[in-house]
């Protein structure tokens, strides 16, 4: 309707420049300028008025459909499959699908122009003001974004919301890891930074909010407390890794953007493939959708040098880990969170009551107590020794002696002892080995 009472606009403008021209109101000059156009142009606007009237300035090609118009039928396809199959999907995300699984061969621009004036799709709000965007980091594994995202991402089950955890590269906008877990918690995220150190190595910084497993805040909104380091804050030193607190959600934009992006894309994918646990999810995510995701969104980064760091055999067990120091109480019992450890008689000691140990809970909350390099037991969750033999984590050496001089023991008492002598009338001969000469007169 827009587009029609325009032409009907433009075509009365016309008529009335030509009949002012006409009357000797205006020069022929100035009605071409009037009208935009030049006078031999003009002139073939006059004769076809003359020839035909009003009817004969309308645009002679809105009288016959155009060669680039979309087929009807095909429309109502795409309408169709939208509506009944793919309904709340955002516009790329099914045109993604439409073209792969269903032979869409028309353009993005107009599948989603379609979708709009058919009501199915909400157009775009209008932007705010101008920003500038941080301009990503350069190599691979300089930088990784780490947030979780709570959501109802099973949609044949809403009343259940879970919390998706996801690490990005910055330099690759690849999805390093993602998984659903029940929280945000301290052994989700450490679980995901396994999975990422051990697959790729050690990153240079990793950029997180400042959720309560991250920094310890002791005001709300204010600065992370930088000395009093969380498990993950911990680890992270003993990594070298740089750990960056976000002040602003403008700050963590990638994350967010990142948590928006697979939210329009997972949850009508599960619901599509039919999932409805979250091990069939996790199994989704791993196999089909991060893949799925890398292909359509990562790019290779400005500089092709790699930035993670290899292991060389850094165990990463004995790190991402639960980690407090205990002091043996007198019945040999180390106590972590309610859980107690009876520690069990360790050789040479008659008792560990006192001592300062290493208390470690791995991610997959078996206990372990440790003297310095030792161990001195390991425990299930709930505190009852594992049958398994412990490993030797030290070489075992020859005890040190006590003195200098303590070598020597052995070789003395290796001599034969003198005989004691016997009651009765001494010997003649001394106990110097040559006689002893006559004294008289003439020596």
């Amino acid at each position: 309707m827009v587009l029609v009472a325009a032409a009907v606009e433009r075509a009365m403008k016309r008529q009335e420049v030509i009949m002012r021209a006409l009357s000797g109101t205006l020069t022929w000059l100035q009605a071409a300028d009037i009208l935009g156009m030049e006078p031999r142009s003009l002139r073939r606007w006059r004769a076809r008025f003359e020839a035909g009237g009003a009817v004969a300035l309308y645009d002679r090609r809105r009288q016959r459909p155009s060669r680039r118009q979309a087929p009807a039928l095909e429309v109502q396809r795409i309408l169709r499959l939208y509506r009944e199959r793919f309904a709340g999907w955002n516009v790329r995300h099914f045109y993604r699908f439409a073209r792969r699984d269903h032979a869409v061969r028309l353009s993005y621009s107009f599948v989603k122009l379609a979708l709009q004036e058919a009501g199915l799709v909400r157009k775009g709000r209008a932007r705010g003001r101008h920003r500038r965007r941080r301009e990503p980091r350069a190599c691979f594994g300089e930088l990784l974004h780490l947030d979780g995202s709570r959501h109802a991402w099973l949609r044949r089950r809403p009343d259940a919301q879970q919390t998706l955890i996801a690490v990005l590269d910055d330099a690759t906008k690849r999805l390093l890891y993602a998984q659903l877990w029940p929280a945000e918690t301290t052994v989700a995220v450490m679980t995901a930074l396994r999975t990422v150190f051990a697959r790729h190595g050690l990153p240079v910084a990793l950029y997180t909010d400042r959720a309560g497993w991250a920094f310890h805040t002791p005001q709300a909104g204010g600065r992370v407390d930088r000395t009093r380091l969380t498990q993950v804050g911990r680890a992270l030193a003993q990594l070298g890794i740089e750990h960056i607190a976000s002040y602003c959600p403008q700050g963590r934009g990638r994350s967010e953007r990142v948590n928006r992006t697979v939210q329009g894309r997972l949850i009508n994918e599960l619901a599509l493939a039919g999932i409805t646990t979250v091990e069939a999810a996790n199994v989704y995510l791993t196999e089909r959708f991060l893949p799925d995701y890398d292909a359509e969104f990562a790019h290779p980064p400005a500089d092709p040098t790699l930035a993670f760091v290899p292991l060389h055999g850094v165990d990463l067990d004995a790190i991402l880990c639960h980690l407090e120091e205990r002091t043996v109480g007198r019945d040999n019992v180390v106590v972590l969170d309610d859980v107690p450890l009876q520690v069990p008689k360790q050789p040479g000691r008659r008792s560990c009551a006192g001592a300062r140990v290493t208390v470690r809970r791995d991610l997959h909350g078996e206990h372990s107590v440790w003297h310095g390099a030792r161990c001195w037991g390991r425990f299930d969750a709930r505190g009852r020794p594992l049958d398994r033999p412990l490993a030797p984590t030290t070489v075992p050496r020859p005890p040190r002696p006590h003195s200098a001089r303590a070598h020597l023991a052995p070789a003395r008492r290796s001599r034969p002892r003198p005989t004691p002598h016997l009651p009765g009338p001494r010997p003649a001969t001394s106990r110097r080995s040559s006689p002893r000469l006559p004294i008289g007169p003439g020596t």
